[in-house]
């Protein structure tokens, strides 16, 4: 019997042996500088890339809306898409913002009040013109001279609600007058064209109807001559556009915009403004105060229709050249009495013609594609 072979195991030409442990294991490498230490050193703790530790508490963190969006600086117009009620709606009016632009507004309308009437006043005494007698409700004793003071006055809520908006609003003025940010004066010359021939052909109706109940009397005054009729058409012509579109931008603008910035429908506030404009013409007879929250009504519904004030700007301004220039031939100038003494028969044309003015000027808008809303940005 042979001995067997002093030596390693004589199994490896076997393919069915097991490999021996040590080919399995890996070979443990050596420490060297890509393993963070020398060769035979242990390493220094410390954040590698991230630097040393810092001493002390944690740094304080960044205050509130750190790294959120910077607003716009100055007016921020409403979104596309927004209806003129909705053009106070530019994400910056809150609630004391409102607050502040109501009063603002209004004390800005009382200040242009006592200023025009006091810097008439002061004017008057230092050129010596006469003043009404204590009992009258006028302030000269010249009816043109008084009536051109009062449009004066009232043409001076135009720059105070403008000057509201922007201020508190943060938003255009003027978003005011229409969803495209100014007077579409196109729009507003074609507007004139329709209300004057509704209106000329009212108020031809109303005196057709005055001759028929009343004779000759309906239509008895006093001609003033000609230089003096001249000369109060030319100042009245020149003022009552102004004094027109003021009340247009209160009653009909600022005031729906007011209700609009948190009143999703544009009712109430057309509702409120049409009440306070038949108020602000005094305490007359009941057909004259249904008159005119009536006609503020349909006025209201146009605004919002055409987007602008352009219609009712129109519409008021040819309505009281009207008014002002029949007082003027007939000489009733010192004639107090305003639209809220109007009677019944007034107020049966204006049932009428009215709508009769807002459904054509509606229809009109729809025809030249007057922007109702507000427009999409240009890219």
């Amino acid at each position: 019997m042979s001995e067997p072979i002093p030596g390693p195991p004589q199994h490896a030409h076997n393919p069915w042996a097991p490999p021996s442990q040590d080919a399995t294991r890996p070979a443990r490498p050596e420490a060297g500088p890509e393993q963070g230490r020398e060769q035979g050193r242990w390493p220094v703790p410390q954040q590698g890339p991230y630097g040393p530790v810092l001493p002390g508490p944690p740094p304080p963190a960044p205050p509130y809306g750190w790294g959120l969006p910077v607003p716009a600086p100055g007016p921020v117009a409403a979104p596309p898409g927004a209806a003129y009620h909705e053009q106070g709606r530019n994400g910056r009016q809150r609630g004391g913002a409102r607050v502040g632009e109501f009063f603002l507004a209004v004390a800005l309308m009382v200040a242009g009040l006592v200023l025009a009437l006091g810097g008439s006043a002061v004017i008057g005494a230092v050129l010596g013109l006469d003043s009404a007698p204590d009992d009258s409700e006028r302030f000269f004793a010249d009816p043109l001279l008084d009536n051109a003071v009062m449009l004066v006055a009232l043409a001076l809520w135009t720059p105070a609600v403008l000057i509201a908006v922007r201020a508190c609003g943060g938003r255009p003025a003027g978003t005011l007058a229409s969803v495209t940010g100014r007077l579409r004066w196109g729009w507003l010359g074609r507007c004139f064209g329709l209300a004057a021939a509704v209106l000329v052909l009212q108020n031809l109706v109303l005196v057709v109807w005055s001759l028929f109940q009343d004779g000759s009397e309906a239509v008895a005054g006093d001609f003033p001559g000609w230089p003096a009729l001249l000369l109060s058409l030319a100042v009245l012509w020149a003022l009552v556009p102004f004094q027109a579109a003021a009340e247009e931008f209160v009653f009909r603008g600022w005031l729906a915009q007011l209700f609009g910035g948190f009143l999703r429908s544009p009712w109430p506030g057309v509702a409120v403004a049409s009440v306070l404009f038949a108020l602000a013409h005094g305490f007359g007879q009941l057909s004259g105060f249904l008159l005119l929250c009536y006609s503020a009504a349909w006025w209201g519904w146009l605004t919002i229709r055409t987007g602008g004030l352009e219609a009712v700007i129109a519409a008021h301004t040819v309505n009281n050249l009207i008014a002002f220039s029949l007082s003027a031939v007939f000489g009733e100038l010192s004639d107090q009495s305003t639209a809220a003494d109007a009677p019944w028969e007034a107020l049966v044309a204006e049932l009428v013609f009215t709508p009769v003015f807002c459904l054509l000027a509606a229809r009109l808008a729809d025809r030249r594609k007057i922007a109702a809303r507000t427009p999409e940005l240009a890219a």
